[in-house]
Formats: C-alpha cells, sequence, structure tokens
C-alpha cells in the first residue's frame, strides 16, 4: 500500500473536488493518491469492505487501512494533518464559516433537483427554490462582509465547499438557461461566485466536462443509473468527454441517443 493517503473518488465528483481544492490551497496536491471509482459499474467488492457496504465517495484510506468517510469530514481532517489550516483561526469566524458551510446542503440538493426535474411545468418552482438559497446567502455575506470578495479576506474552506457546486451548476445554466437576476439581492454572492470560480485552486474542471458528464442527470437519472432507451451512462469514461459532440440543450423534449452523444 502507498506510504500516502488515498482518495477513492469519482474524477468529476464536486466532493472531491472540494478535498483537491484545500490540497491546492495548503500546497499539498501531491500529498494524497487518488484512486478512480467507475461509477457506471458495481462497486469493487474490496471496497465494500472497506466502506462496510456504503457506496458514497469519496472515501479516504489511511496507509494503516483505516477509513474516514463523508467529504466535509476528510475536508477538515486535511486541514489539520497538512500544513498551516485554511480555516479560520479566530473561533469566532471559524463558526460564522462554519454557519455558511451549514447552508450548502441545501443549496446543493436544490440544484441537482432542479436539473433533475422533468416536468417542464414544475421549472418555475425549482428556479425560485434557488433564488431564495442564492438570496438567502448573499444576505449572509452582506451582513459579515459587505464590501469584500469573500467571505472573510481570502479564499477559504467555505469557498473550497461551495466552488465545485457553483460549477456542477453550470448544468443549470446550460439546461435550464439559469441565470442570477440582476440586483441588490443577488449582487454580493454574484461577486463571491464570480470570484470562487476564477480562483487558481479551483481549476480541476471545465463547464464543457460538467455540460456533457452531467447530461444524464438532465434526464432525470442520476449517480451513472442509465436513462430510458440508453445503454452506456453519460458518465462513461471512454469516449472521452473531449471527443464527444454537445449533448442538446432541450432536456425535456429532445433525448439524445448513446450514438448522438457520441458514447459508441
Amino acid at each position: 500500500m502507498s506510504q500516502r493517503p488515498t482518495i477513492h473518488h469519482i474524477p468529476v465528483c464536486p466532493f472531491s473536488q472540494r478535498l483537491e481544492i484545500l490540497l491546492a490551497l495548503k500546497g499539498q496536491s501531491g500529498a494524497v493518491d487518488f484512486s478512480v471509482v467507475d461509477i457506471t459499474k458495481p462497486r469493487d467488492p474490496a471496497l465494500l469492505a472497506k466502506t462496510r457496504g456504503t457506496t458514497a465517495l469519496p472515501v479516504l484510506e489511511l496507509p494503516d487501512g483505516r477509513i474516514l468517510k463523508e467529504s466535509l469530514v476528510i475536508l477538515r481532517f486535511f486541514d489539520e494533518v497538512f500544513g498551516d489550516p485554511v480555516r479560520r483561526a479566530d473561533p469566532f469566524e471559524h463558526a460564522i464559516e462554519n454557519m455558511l458551510i451549514a447552508k450548502e446542503g441545501p443549496f446543493t440538493a436544490a440544484g441537482y433537483l432542479f436539473v433533475m426535474n422533468q416536468d417542464r411545468q414544475r421549472r418555475d418552482e425549482f428556479n425560485e427554490r434557488l433564488l431564495a438559497l442564492y438570496r438567502d446567502i448573499n444576505g449572509f455575506l452582506v451582513e459579515h462582509n459587505p464590501d469584500g470578495t469573500y467571505l472573510f479576506d481570502r479564499f477559504g474552506v467555505a469557498e473550497a465547499v461551495f466552488t465545485p457546486m457553483f460549477m456542477r451548476f453550470w448544468f443549470l445554466d446550460y439546461y435550464e438557461e439559469f441565470d442570477l437576476p440582476a440586483g441588490e439581492d443577488y449582487d454580493r454572492v454574484r461577486e463571491w461566485k464570480a470570484a470562487c470560480l476564477e480562483h487558481e485552486a479551483a481549476q480541476q474542471v471545465s463547464f464543457e466536462e460538467i455540460v456533457k458528464n452531467y447530461y444524464d442527470y438532465a434526464l432525470g437519472s442520476g449517480n451513472g443509473a442509465l436513462a430510458e432507451g440508453r445503454s452506456v451512462s453519460s458518465f462513461n469514461f471512454e469516449p472521452d468527454w473531449r471527443n464527444r459532440p454537445w449533448p442538446p440543450r432541450d432536456k425535456y423534449e429532445t433525448h439524445a441517443s448513446d450514438a448522438e452523444l457520441g458514447l459508441v
């Protein structure tokens, strides 16, 4: 076994990317090995034995065989064991940081439910649900750092948590033409989001990669499940996403075949 920790992960997974971002911020990108898991196939029994049957990724395996699960747990572990902490040193600021991080779960769920929705008549409902969460985050940022760019003075742990979700929500930009409205209810969170997307430590994935890999989510099929009439998942490693055509943007009326997606 490697003398470095191993992350078992899906390369395009946002929960894995947040770990990669944190390691990049700390200058520790080479401190961890990454083992790729193909979610279009049943989990390896050896990995399932290590996780006691759970399939959620990423999973951290330490050189001595100990296992940690849940990306936020692993994130905080890495922040403690590799280099200087990225988290806020001041206890009150650290608590504020954690308050913002606590908003990520509902935010992520709203975005994924939106892209997976198959009922055009409910589109406005899902759109407003996500906008309400953006307004809430906007208010939080205005309260705690009205004139800044990030939550505090630099890209920190909260940014590492949210940035992969901002990137995954590119699938909403593409398949739902989602955009933040103009106005003070969104101005602060818009600035924060833009700065997060542009940060040099967070460039592990691209817009094209997200849109192509997540096409099946836009058809209501997540985590490697096959959409109706399909035999190959859009998360398949081959052909590489760079060599596939762009999927159709109309997810409600047009369902592309494996061949049209360049998967066969």
